[in-house]
């Protein structure tokens, strides 16, 4: 059988989908590729200029440092999040999700909420590095976190710096920042990935041993979260591990392994169902 079929067989048998994303995901909506700093520069050429890489600028310090250039980042961003449509492969799995027993669950380490954009309960996902719908005071004073409704961030393209005002914590008055996992970040208020992880790990009991697969797709080596949480679930849980990544689809032991995109990957499974 070839890796597609295989694929088809399990999510056929299946009665509950554990749904693993990396920023692989996002490439197939059009979201700039950071791999490596030459993908990073391609994307936010500026930053080459001042050679920043992706994780010189994805760090706390910016926000007490140089407010403008931490938000014309995040900012810049959370525009291009905002104004994405999410590819079809979210409807794909959504369309799978509801033919389902236990129905379906994420577990992303993306930050762009595409997958509540495309119909995904709110209580079934687990963003593990936080979310730029939600935002944190960067001292921060508190271990409040609030939504980020109605943000707009003025952002220059041509520098990458940020227009004020910018978003305030309300209490203390101090610069705002995403409520997201930097690097290097001890300040990250990381109260809302936790309740989200309570109900993750409610679901995942609830689901009897063998009745689950697991589709990830496009979640990398570099930062491997979303990799070894599947890895531990597929084992303690003896559930199919489907691998979906062009580059890096190996996984343990009688893991699936799909090397293509993933939205091409959904599209031929979508075909065989």
């Amino acid at each position: 059988m070839t890796p597609i079929s295989k694929a088809v067989n399990a999510i056929s048998k299946a009665k509950a989908i554990l749904i693993a994303t990396g920023a692989g995901m996002g490439v197939d909506s059009g979201l700039p590729d950071f791999r490596g700093d030459e993908g990073f520069w391609i994307a936010y050429p500026p930053f080459r200029e001042l050679g920043l890489s992706f994780v010189d600028l994805a760090s706390p310090k910016w926000f007490h440092k140089n407010p403008s250039q931490a938000w014309g980042f995040y900012g810049h961003r959370f525009n291009l999040y905002a104004a994405t449509k999410p590819n079809d492969g979210f409807s794909i799995l959504k369309r799978w999700s509801d033919a389902k027993t236990y129905g379906s669950f994420v577990f992303t380490s993306n930050v762009d909420c595409h997958f509540q954009t495309s119909g995904f309960h709110e209580d079934r996902i687990v963003e593990c590095h936080g979310s730029l719908r939600n935002l944190q005071c960067s001292a921060p004073c508190s271990d409040k976190t609030w939504p980020a409704d109605g943000l707009v961030i003025e952002v220059d393209e041509s520098t990458m710096l940020a227009s004020e005002p910018f978003p305030l914590c309300p209490d203390c008055g101090a610069v705002a920042r995403p409520n997201i996992l930097m690097f290097g970040d001890l300040q990250w208020i990381a109260s809302q990935t936790a309740n989200q992880e309570d109900r993750y790990n409610e679901w995942i009991a609830s689901v009897p041993r063998s009745d689950l697969v697991i589709i990830e797709i496009g979640a990398g080596t570099s930062i491997p979260t979303v990799r070894r949480e599947m890895e531990s679930i597929a084992e303690r849980r003896y559930a199919k591990l489907i691998r979906i990544n062009p580059r890096e689809s190996q996984g343990p032991g009688e893991s699936i392994s799909i090397a293509a995109g993933g939205l091409a990957a959904l599209r031929q499974i979508e075909e065989l169902l």
